[in-house]
């Protein structure tokens, strides 16, 4: 275990509900055994417009920093789908250890963050979900280092839905739109499917009228 996971260690327990974060409960059973038995927190991530059916996927299995992140279907025999949480904490516990500006802590401050390691057969690579640069409308999500800077950073966005929602969108650490911020998106038009794999990416919120956010910026994670 980092000694960032062990500072971590104590806010866990404070924001977390039975073993996973306060959204996003529901299984996907996309975690291989070996990930399962590591004694860490193996999750699967999914997108309200498909559901639990399609996980969050490295692509081709590549581990290195870069490599895209994409949706694939859910399978306990895929290593690609194999994702610990770690640094769970508050927004304000990240910015005490400087992996966030004190702009989103000053907005998010008390809204639930985490970092999401790919950790393969459960060996952990270093490697978390995140953007290369500052999240825009289409940068890239892929594998990047973690515990380095708010890029890897997901913040629970629980205000821009109804109370105990099981989806919510997830800000990215790196945001500096805070009146429209910048969150986990999958590409408009696209299914898991594809040929090429669609990447997701970070887009600016989007609402419908009624204010409920798109289903294609919705997300859950829960035990795999």
């Amino acid at each position: 275990m980092s000694i960032k996971k062990k500072i971590f260690a104590a806010a866990a327990t404070m924001t977390m509900i039975g073993g996973v974060s306060a959204v996003g409960l529901m299984s996907a059973g996309a975690s291989t055994p070996s990930c399962n038995g590591t004694g860490d927190i193996c999750v699967s991530g999914w997108g309200a417009e498909y559901g639990p059916t399609f996980v969050l996927d490295v692509l081709r299995q590549g581990e290195k920093v870069g490599q895209p992140l994409i949706l694939f279907r859910a399978s306990n025999t895929d290593p690609a789908e194999d994702f610990v949480e770690m640094n769970q904490g508050t927004v304000d516990d990240f910015n005490k250890l400087g992996l966030v500006s004190n702009a989103l802590a000053l907005h998010y401050g008390t809204l639930n963050a985490y970092e999401d390691e790919y950790a393969p057969y459960g060996v952990d690579s270093g490697l978390c979900a995140g953007v290369g640069s500052t999240a825009g409308n289409g940068t890239p999500v892929a594998l990047e280092q973690c515990g380095v800077s708010s890029k890897t950073v997901w913040v629970e966005d629980t205000a821009d839905v109804t109370s105990g929602a099981p989806v919510v969108p997830l800000i990215n650490g790196s945001d500096t739109n805070f009146s429209h911020p910048y969150v986990l998106h999958y590409p408009g038009s696209a299914y898991p499917t594809d040929m090429p794999r669609p990447q997701l990416n970070t887009y600016m919120l989007q609402k419908y009228s009624d204010g409920t956010p798109y289903d294609n910026e919705l997300w859950g994670q829960g035990p795999a």
